[in-house]
């Protein structure tokens, strides 16, 4: 049974659209914990395009689950992490012209600088959780660098076309997934993921935590955050 992150970078989204104090994304990761959610995710971008600094500082006073900190290898961002020690890092690839985050981090062409940083931050006393393309290579290289835990990007799933398109996307997570447990890292899963596909992904073996941000913040202007996170649970633990 997977435990929930909701990422909370959406509703920084909408305040950001205007410069302004609300929605704050604080106020939101409390509703998120009213409905059951077993972790808190962000992610701190280079351009502060959402989430800003003190949204991580207040969110690492406040939260009482695991706060997840998505985040790429950049030297200030890592800094900010190592000071404000999340319980979880999340490292991943940014590109400041990307929409959101558009593929798995390539371990392989980066492999010095994502080991420093993985011992940087284990250093800290944080946890450290890969977010991978599904590839065999790239989660071999995980393990051999000093991971914890390797989350797997479902963005190809989430955006086949349900049928045999989609089945063969959630074939190759499920291969991956393996691949995942049998180096000995703890599953994780996330991108794209919303209330009509969640749950074979949820249901492949192994499966620890998922996180999912938009669909649940999208819900969460019809029904609350509190509602939609404890629908996106109930979905996920059934």
């Amino acid at each position: 049974m997977p435990l929930l992150g909701v990422n909370v970078d959406h509703v920084a989204t909408v305040r950001q659209a205007r410069r302004t104090y609300e929605p704050d994304p604080v106020w939101a990761a409390v509703l998120a914990e009213l409905g059951g959610a077993d972790g808190i995710t962000i992610h701190l971008r280079e351009d502060r395009r959402h989430i800003q600094d003190r949204d991580l500082k207040l969110l690492r006073e406040t939260v009482t689950v695991k706060l997840n900190l998505e985040m790429a290898c950049w030297e200030e961002i890592v800094q900010i992490a190592c000071q404000v020690r999340p319980d979880q890092a999340t490292l991943v690839p940014e590109r400041r012209e990307e929409v959101t985050t558009e593929g798995g981090l390539d371990l392989l062409a980066h492999r010095e600088r994502v080991s420093e940083v993985i011992k940087r931050l284990k250093d800290a006393g944080i946890s450290v959780s890969l977010f991978l393309d599904p590839d065999p290579r790239q989660i071999e290289a995980a393990a051999q660098l000093g991971a914890d835990a390797v989350e797997l990007h479902t963005g190809q799933y989430a955006l086949a076309k349900p049928g045999r398109a989609q089945e063969e996307q959630l074939a190759i997570l499920q291969r991956a997934a393996e691949h995942v447990r049998q180096c000995g890292l703890v599953l994780h899963a996330g991108h794209g993921l919303n209330y009509k596909n969640v749950v074979p992904v949820a249901r492949i073996p192994g499966m620890h935590e998922l996180n999912i941000g938009h669909a649940i913040v999208a819900r969460a202007i019809y029904v609350g955050m509190e509602q939609a996170v404890r629908e996106m649970k109930r979905l996920i633990t059934a």
